[in-house]
């Protein structure tokens, strides 16, 4: 059913949303309540999480899928994966201390044609007219978002170099669209174990080098108590909940769907925010998420096509991006085959 189906891609990118908004609030409240900005201290405790579970679970498993398979096959390319992941979740936060609130959410919305391009060229998406209007649609919220965030006053602060920050959010933008084509690459045709397995070896080892290098001074001025305690906790909670289910999305529909679906995240954030930081409301808000949730259903109403090889014969029919929406074909299509065995063991094969 269409219908259960696009219900079913709203609650699972509402609870991927709900994971990130999870992660801005105890980043900021470890900022303005306790001054601890640490974000490759925190990405290194998520990263390590999956190490823990996921790259453990991939040294288990034994035959062309093991971890030491996996190394050996395609290591240099896990590497340049966990780098732009890394670099990607550091950039973004890093270019909070530059520029304002409202570039980095206007900006981080760069990734979405990023993505959209490299899912044409490298997984082969076919997109329709009606799934360009969907995210211009979603672009529309953002930027309604915005503007409730200018009339509330969250812009007050202006940074120390804007431009400085605003290259940081348009290179972070790109490489999480890197990542997101990969992962998407990675659980359509490997194994989401893979993916979270080698993303928490590589990405641990990386944010540890860069955690050594550019934020040691700043954990060992940490106050520690165990309110800090929590506030990391939940954030490493957070991002594992956030590492583990995006897989599970990205394959029952595209990473460019997941994007659209996450940027409600800012406003969840909003919303904690009026309790915890004490922000204006505005009705602007409300606004924003209905124009975002309803250029979200209409991509997901229309599937995209996937462009078959050039290099193989293949029917003229193309495939569907979003598994939950493919339709199967009728058994009777099959061609019936007829295999006989003569003397000479020459297999003879017939269709009927």
């Amino acid at each position: 059913c269409l219908w259960g189906y696009i219900l079913k891609t709203i609650l699972l990118g509402q609870m991927l949303s709900l994971f990130i908004c999870g992660t801005a609030v105890t980043s900021q409240y470890l900022a303005e309540q306790y001054q601890v900005n640490t974000p490759m201290f925190q990405s290194f405790i998520s990263y390590s999480l999956l190490l823990l579970v996921y790259t453990t679970m991939l040294a288990f498993r034994t035959g062309d899928d093991s971890l030491l398979q996996i190394l050996k096959q395609r290591w240099w390319k896990y590497i340049f994966l966990g780098l732009a992941d890394v670099e990607a979740n550091y950039m973004i936060v890093k270019a909070y201390q530059y520029t304002t609130l409202t570039s980095v959410q206007l900006l981080d919305c760069f990734g979405i044609p990023v993505l959209m391009a490299l899912s044409w060229f490298i997984l082969r998406a076919r997109y329709k007219l009606i799934h360009f209007i969907a995210v211009a649609i979603c672009l529309l919220g953002v930027g309604t978002m915005v503007g409730a965030d200018i009339l509330a006053g969250r812009q007050d602060s202006e940074g120390s170099d804007v431009v400085i920050g605003d290259v940081l959010v348009l290179l972070g933008a790109s490489l999480y669209a890197i990542s997101n084509v990969s992962e998407e690459y990675i659980v359509k045709n490997l194994s989401r174990v893979e993916f979270l397995g080698m993303v928490g070896l590589f990405g641990t080892i990386i944010s540890g080098l860069q955690l050594a290098i550019v934020e040691h001074k700043d954990i060992m001025k940490i106050q520690w108590n165990w309110k800090i305690a929590l506030l990391f906790a939940v954030f490493a909670l957070c991002m594992f909940g956030l590492y583990s289910f995006m897989p599970v999305v990205i394959k029952v529909t595209s990473a460019t769907s997941v994007n659209l679906g996450i940027l409600t995240a800012d406003l969840y954030s909003l919303f904690f925010g009026l309790f915890l930081f004490f922000y204006k409301f505005s009705g602007l808000y409300i606004l924003s998420f209905i124009v975002i949730m309803v250029g979200f259903i209409l991509y997901c109403s229309t599937p995209t096509r996937t462009a078959e090889p050039t290099a193989l014969p293949q029917p003229v029919s193309a495939g569907l991006d979003n598994a939950a929406l493919k339709i199967e074909e009728n058994d009777s299509e099959t061609p019936a085959g007829t295999v006989q065995f003569t003397r000479g063991e020459t297999v003879v094969v017939s269709t009927n």
